[in-house]
């Protein structure tokens, strides 16, 4: 990032305004909303299960086929992207089916937006929602002791800080490694640019004090431990220059051990990436896989 007294705002601009890199963007949204109602029709999910009272606090589950007495399926955490501001759960159910197929049990949780609460605030949604999964995705199928985490985007800041998360401040019942391992795509590590970038402060209204205790690049790294893995870091490389920063950024941060993966995925942009993701045959989908073992 460019460093000065006063912050190069057109330049901020251009590097994190991603619909304006993508003009084709729209369709890429189309997209998703018609193969995500196609996906919930199919099923089998339930749709909008409460994980907590407040707005926004609901989550899809999308049950892989099981026979009986066979093993719980591992366990699939979704976390959508859209700047902490703007898009929805049901605009990413698409997600779910090729991971069903393979036996993996697939949850999408959904959070409010900005500017009606803080990024902050987002996170320990999401912490309540991981606690939730925990606690009742055995009664849907799934195994409580092998959750993945992936986000997109605002979704991969999430996902880096579900795995920083001290669980045991959270609650009694819940382990240290609740969360297996995380993959980050396109994620957001240092939020002070972000605060710097009219277009998107002036929804996230974000304050020093915020930026301080929700970038993950500036909390210690998370300790490794048995049963929990490290984080996944990866990055379209047709995307900004500050994405591409944020991506090494991470590593940086919180060492190879911790990320052992920091990749720039060839062809794809910002959004095209989390086509990616479900699709079997690209490499970033076989990564979730493999974090899965399915």
């Amino acid at each position: 990032m460019k460093t000065s007294a006063s912050p190069d705002v057109a330049w901020l601009e251009r590097e994190y305004n991603n619909r304006a890199r993508v003009p084709e963007h729209a369709v890429h949204f189309e997209r998703w909303a018609r193969d995500s109602a196609l996906a919930r029709t199919r099923g089998p999910a339930l749709l909008d299960v409460s994980y907590g009272h407040g707005p926004g606090e609901t989550l899809d589950i999308f049950r892989a086929p099981r026979k009986p007495g066979t093993p719980p399926a591992p366990v699939l955490v979704f976390i959508h992207g859209g700047w902490w501001r703007s898009l929805d759960k049901s605009d990413h159910s698409f997600i779910a089916p090729p991971f069903v197929q393979q036996g993996a049990c697939v949850v999408v949780p959904n959070y409010a937006l900005c500017p009606a609460v803080s990024v902050p605030d987002i996170t320990l949604q999401m912490v309540h929602a991981l606690a939730w999964v925990y606690r009742h995705i055995g009664a849907h199928g799934g195994d409580p002791d092998r959750i993945t985490v992936v986000g997109h985007s605002a979704g991969g800041h999430l996902a880096a800080m579900m795995l920083a998360c001290d669980w045991s401040m959270v609650g009694d019942d819940l382990p240290l490694a609740l969360v297996k391992n995380a993959l980050s795509m396109s994620g957001l590590f240092d939020l002070e640019p972000v605060m710097q970038t009219p277009s998107v402060q002036v929804s996230l209204q974000l304050t020093a004090e915020q930026v301080a205790k929700a970038s993950p690049a500036r909390l210690p790294a998370p300790p490794l431990r048995e049963g929990r893995g490290e984080l996944t870091a990866v990055v379209g490389a047709e995307e900004s220059s500050e994405f591409l920063r944020h991506n090494r950024l991470i590593r940086q941060a919180w060492g190879q051990h911790v990320v052992p993966v920091c990749e720039a995925l060839k062809g794809l942009n910002h959004f095209s990436i989390v086509d990616a993701l479900a699709n079997p045959q690209q490499r970033l989908h076989k990564m979730v896989r493999a974090l899965l073992g399915v």
